[in-house]
């Protein structure tokens, strides 16, 4: 009864915290503050720099900042423009035609930045126009790219599994390779959904485009090389076991600037806007790390995730049950918050539960990011949303309708993960037998 109390009266001061506009890591910071001084006697301050200087000075964090390096370089280079000529000579003739391109230009761009706000706008600069000059519905055109671009959280390498993996103690390579097949699997889900419009929509036959000659397939082909190396050069340097996820980050930005180069793209404002947008993404996640950190112990003390996991445990759930209940906890959830803020929020009371039920946390870990996703595309506040909102010139209603087939998509996902698990897990074993 006590640790009912307890959470009830940490859950009103969380809701006020943040329905105030206080930033989520200073929300967390304060509702560990308020849990240490009424349930423990221990030294607040000593507390408070220990625990999160011991969570935020982990090497594996050390990537966070490479790959959003990464991101923010290409983000300012032009390769949205090589992303639709390379793509668009290939995807035109299939059924949805262009459409294709946001789907497949976001997976290939989430693959090289594990960002989705860059991988959204990076992708959608150019075909916005492009869709809109060839006469696709604005409603196919926004619901696509604002589903597509939340592939940056689940395709490799992404900093919200970058996050998870130092949360719950797992490996971040073995995170990053347990992403692809699902991350494949949702592109083609999308793809699906688009081809599917194509073939029985009115609107869809009518506009099928033209056949490609196989010289504008050979020149998409050679204009995506690049792109395709450095991809390769960052989750394969990873799957071989040739280097840490840190050290790909490495690769990934010295690729980067490569490419920018090449571009003619990369000057010195470039480097200190894509620097500058660094530091703040960066500083954002480690408040939101710190405020988690502090937050976990704080619980620890109260006693809460305990009692909730024996709680739960005494309903005898199921595994599927309780992954069941937890669709729709973070579906809630996502309606208000982003997915990283998600994953910090609730972790120190999920995890105890997950590890009880026997439930395997790279799957978990795959798992959480998939429903994080969703919470890009959930009104009010999916950022996505107001991003494609942004683009396109439309209402936020609008946007919200267009994307609801995506997010139908996503629950299919999900529900694929859960009855084919392998999905997730089959890659990292085998990277764990080949190592």
């Amino acid at each position: 009864m006590e640790q009912l109390a307890a959470s009830g009266l940490l859950l009103v001061i969380l809701i006020l915290l943040l329905g105030s506009g206080v930033w989520i890591g200073m929300a967390l910071l304060g509702i560990g503050v308020v849990a240490m001084a009424t349930f423990t006697s221990r030294p607040l301050g000593d507390a408070m720099a220990t625990t999160i200087w011991a969570h935020t000075s982990l090497w594996g964090l050390s990537a966070v900042p490479l790959f959003i390096w990464m991101g923010e370089i290409l983000f300012r280079s032009r390769l949205s423009e090589t992303l639709f000529s390379g793509l668009a000579p290939l995807m035109r003739r299939l059924p949805g035609g262009l459409l294709h391109v946001n789907v497949v230009g976001c997976s290939a761009f989430a693959a090289i930045s594990g960002s989705s706000a860059a991988t959204l706008l990076t992708v959608g600069k150019m075909t916005i126009p492009e869709l809109k000059k060839h006469g696709y519905p604005d409603s196919l055109s926004a619901g696509t790219l604002a589903g597509a671009g939340t592939l940056g959280l689940l395709i490799p390498p992404s900093i919200t599994m970058i996050i998870y993996g130092v949360t719950v103690q797992e490996s971040i390579g073995r995170l990053f390779i347990a992403g692809i097949l699902p991350g494949i699997m949702l592109t083609l889900l999308f793809m699906g959904y688009i081809g599917a419009w194509g073939l029985f929509s009115e609107a869809g036959r009518k506009l099928r485009e033209a056949r490609s000659t196989l010289r504008e397939k050979l020149i998409g082909l050679v204009s995506l090389s690049p792109i395709v190396a450095l991809m390769v050069c960052v989750i394969g340097s990873i799957y071989l076991g040739i280097a840490s996820p840190t050290e790909a980050a490495t690769l990934g930005v010295i690729g980067a600037l490569v490419l920018s180069a090449a571009q003619g793209t990369l000057n010195i404002k470039v480097l200190q806007q894509s620097l500058m947008g660094t530091v703040k993404t960066t500083s954002m996640i480690m408040l939101l790390l710190a405020g988690s950190a502090f937050l976990t112990l704080a619980m620890g003390f109260t006693g809460i995730p305990r009692t909730l996991a024996e709680w739960i445990g005494g309903m005898d759930l199921s595994a599927w049950m309780l992954i069941a209940v937890l669709t729709g906890f973070y579906i809630l959830l996502g309606c208000f918050l982003d997915g990283i803020s998600m994953i910090v929020l609730t972790m120190a009371v999920i995890e105890p539960l997950v590890r009880a039920a026997g439930i395997d946390m790279i799957w978990f870990g795959v798992f959480v990011v998939l429903v994080g996703e969703m919470a890009l595309i959930t009104p009010p506040i999916g950022f996505n949303l107001f991003l494609v909102e942004s683009m396109i010139g439309r209402g936020i209603g609008f946007v919200s309708a267009a994307t609801l087939p995506m997010f139908i998509m996503m629950l299919v996902g999900v529900a694929i993960l859960t009855i084919f698990p392998e999905l997730a897990l089959w890659l990292p074993e085998a990277m764990t037998s080949r190592n």
